[in-house]
C-alpha cells in the first residue's frame, strides 16, 4: 500500500520518497476493512459465545463511561481518604450504576428508547404531590 524509494550514497544525500498505491490500498480495503478476528483462549466456548462475549463489550465500556459522569452515576470526585470510605463509595456507585441499567432495562421493555441520562432528566422533572 505504501511504496518508498531510498536514495542517495552517504548519509548527507540520503532522499526518503514515499507514496500511495491506489490499486493495492483499493484491494486491501476490499479484502480485510470491516472485518475482524477474535483471538481467545476459551477452547470449551462456541463461535457464537466467543462473538456474544465480543459484542459484550461495548456495553460495558458504556457502563465505564456513566461512572465517570456526573450527572450519571459520577464516581468521582471522591473526598474520602480511609480505605473503608473508598470502599462504600465504590460500592454505593455500582449499586448506582446496576440501579440506572435495571430502569433503562425497564424502559425499553415498556416501549421507551432512552438513555440512562434522557431518563434521569426527564424523571428530574417530577416532583412527588
Amino acid at each position: 500500500m505504501v511504496t518508498f524509494e531510498l536514495t542517495g550514497d552517504s548519509p548527507a544525500t540520503y532522499r526518503l520518497s514515499f507514496g500511495i498505491d491506489a490499486r493495492a490500498q483499493k484491494a486491501l480495503e476490499t479484502e480485510l476493512f470491516g472485518k475482524r478476528v477474535l483471538f481467545t483462549d476459551r477452547d470449551n466456548w462456541s463461535i457464537a459465545e466467543v462473538v456474544a462475549a465480543y459484542r459484550s463489550q461495548s456495553g460495558v465500556e458504556a457502563d465505564f463511561r456513566q461512572m465517570k459522569d456526573p450527572k450519571v452515576v459520577g464516581f468521582s470526585p471522591m473526598f474520602h481518604w480511609t480505605e473503608q470510605k473508598i470502599r462504600v463509595h465504590a460500592q454505593y456507585c455500582v449499586l448506582a450504576l446496576a440501579v440506572a441499567r435495571l430502569m433503562a432495562r425497564e424502559a425499553r421493555n415498556a416501549g421507551m428508547t432512552m438513555s440512562v441520562r434522557e431518563l434521569l432528566s426527564s424523571l428530574g422533572g417530577s416532583r412527588r404531590p
